[in-house]
């Protein structure tokens, strides 16, 4: 069973297996609230932790807005009872050295560094490292970051072929990051009417731990 079901679901990595249950679950109460999921993982961290990724569509993401989420999906969680152990439930920002699960997230992020791993041979490599070129309709354009002699400098990777991609933090991106979570910020307090205090900073990992007890 994978989250291809989920209807609305428009990210290109998606997840399979339990993972793939509790996100078919979650999306439509993360859709309801106002926010977006990037990744769910149930890890045998702390005994069994699920990790809930998510962020609101501008990208950012509070340590309010993770309790919000929490207090939301909990429920949702409880009713329909994926998991048969107790567990802890974490709900988490992307950060800055984020994973990439959308096409728009690829083109948000251009110019950045990324590792990435992809489930076919694209110029006998299964893993790149280097700068996001271009990001077209049905796949990516990565530079690579060191290309081995006779190796070309770029590669065209299929969107459908890719299995993991992970932004690469360096002082650019965090720039960048900061610069368009401070944006977002802004812009969303113009449309609720609210004064601008210019606030510097972003909150890039917040978290927000729940223990849910089966």
């Amino acid at each position: 069973m994978t989250a291809t079901a989920s209807e609305g679901d428009d990210r290109i990595i998606r997840e399979s297996g339990i993972d793939a249950r509790i996100a078919l679950i979650v999306q439509p109460v993360l859709r309801g609230i106002g926010f977006r999921l990037v990744r769910v993982h149930l890890s045998g961290q702390n005994g069994l932790t699920l990790q809930i990724m998510a962020e609101r569509e501008d990208g950012t993401m509070t340590v309010e807005d993770c309790e919000e989420v929490s207090r939301a999906v909990s429920p949702a969680l409880d009713v329909d009872d994926p998991i048969e152990k107790a567990y802890h439930l974490e709900v988490s920002s992307p950060g800055i050295d984020r994973p990439l699960v959308r096409k728009s997230d690829f083109t948000t992020w251009t110019g950045h560094l990324v590792k990435m791993e992809i489930s076919i041979v694209v110029a006998d490599r299964k893993r790149f490292k280097g700068k996001i070129a271009e990001a077209g309709e049905d796949d990516v354009l990565i530079e690579r970051d060191k290309a081995a002699y006779g190796e070309e400098p770029t590669v065209r990777v299929p969107y459908d072929a890719i299995a993991d991609v992970r932004l690469i933090l360096t002082d650019d991106l965090i720039r960048d990051a900061l610069s368009k979570d401070n944006r977002a910020r802004k812009e969303a307090k113009k449309r609720r009417g609210e004064p601008d205090d210019d606030e510097s900073g972003a909150e890039a990992d917040a978290t927000e731990e729940h223990e849910q007890e089966l």
